[in-house]
């Protein structure tokens, strides 16, 4: 393997990982076996190790689609395998974090996968609806079990992270470290610097950023026209696109743009780097359909942004944070 892209800690562990990700929610929907046989070689060719999936992805097809790749594409100990477990398909119930669910939910992901371990296992996303000691005891369950090797949690606000990261470090017995959380995070929605980022970096876990390419929209490929056989241009991922096609997110993307330009490189590197970057940050998933797309994201390993730069996208994409987070002392 030819091993080129940059390795991260991820967060106060000592697991290492690929400072860009490759993510699977398309697999098996959008991007077929050949697809993601061909991703999968690019990916771990440019050195890549971390690989997102979840149980719920294509209804359980991406990880089975992963099994069978990694049977004899990918050698396992070169990869980095996280997934996740927590969300069902009950219009009553989006989220399960009971102990029970989540350790079957980790069994049948270990059969589609194909292997008696994953290196990274996440919850989903809270679930109000069970205590979360009970949800946190099945991380400890499956890294004691050797199920898992490290755990984190997703989806996660800021009070979640911070009890959850706090209740493993204080409780009692043996107790499993988060290691991550994963959040959407990119130039269009910085809403995990409110309170996520800086409880991430006070506890020592690492954030993946989600989508770190406003869905796509960041690539600037929205700009004038939705492309046909864009995720806008779809039926089913069109809602997920639209919230980022606003006035505000426009402007956005024109200075990226902008920027792009300036530096010879393309939106998506730009954004991509960006993101990349920030402080407590480890590792983006990018979520490409196909193993062109891939290319194009991963050739970012070889650009750091001008400090200018960095400094004119943090002025034009900047939330407002007022009190409680800033300024409280005025008012």
């Amino acid at each position: 393997m030819s091993a080129f892209m940059e390795q991260r800690h991820l967060g106060r562990t000592g697991l290492r990982v690929s400072r860009i990700g490759l993510g699977t929610l398309t697999w098996g929907r959008d991007s077929d076996e050949h697809d993601a046989a061909d991703m999968l070689k690019v990916f771990w060719g440019a050195g890549g190790t971390l690989i997102d999936t979840a149980d719920v992805y294509g209804d359980g097809e991406a990880e089975y689609l992963l099994g069978q790749l990694m049977d004899g594409l990918v050698p396992r100990r070169d990869l980095v395998i996280s997934t996740k477990a927590g969300s069902v398909p009950d219009p009553d119930r989006r989220f399960d974090g009971s102990r029970g669910h989540l350790l079957n939910a980790l069994d049948a992901s270990l059969a589609r996968l194909g292997t008696d371990y994953v290196d990274l296992w996440h919850i989903h996303a809270f679930d109000p609806e069970t205590p979360l000691d009970e949800t946190l005891q099945a991380l400890d369950l499956a890294v004691s079990s050797g199920r898992a090797r490290y755990a984190g949690v997703s989806n996660f606000c800021g009070w979640q992270l911070a009890k959850a990261a706090t209740w493993q470090l204080a409780a009692p017995g043996i107790r499993t470290r988060l290691a991550s959380t994963q959040m959407e995070y990119s130039l269009l929605q910085r809403g995990v610097e409110r309170e996520v980022l800086p409880a991430a970096l006070d506890l020592g876990v690492g954030l993946l950023p989600s989508s770190p390419l406003g869905r796509g929209v960041l690539t600037a490929k929205y700009r004038h026209i939705t492309p046909p056989d864009s995720r806008g241009g779809s039926e089913h991922m069109a809602p997920f696109v639209a919230p980022y096609l606003d006035e505000t997110a426009c402007g956005i993307v024109d200075a990226v743009q902008t920027a792009a330009d300036g530096l010879a490189v393309t939106p998506l590197q730009v954004a991509l780097a960006w993101v990349r970057d920030r402080p407590g940050v480890a590792a983006p998933i990018i979520g490409a359909r196909n193993a062109l797309q891939l290319t194009g994201a991963l050739s970012v390993e070889s650009l750091s942004l001008p400090d200018e730069i960095c400094r004119a996208l943090d002025d034009v994409s900047a939330p407002i944070h007022r009190y409680p987070d800033h300024d409280w002392s005025t008012l």
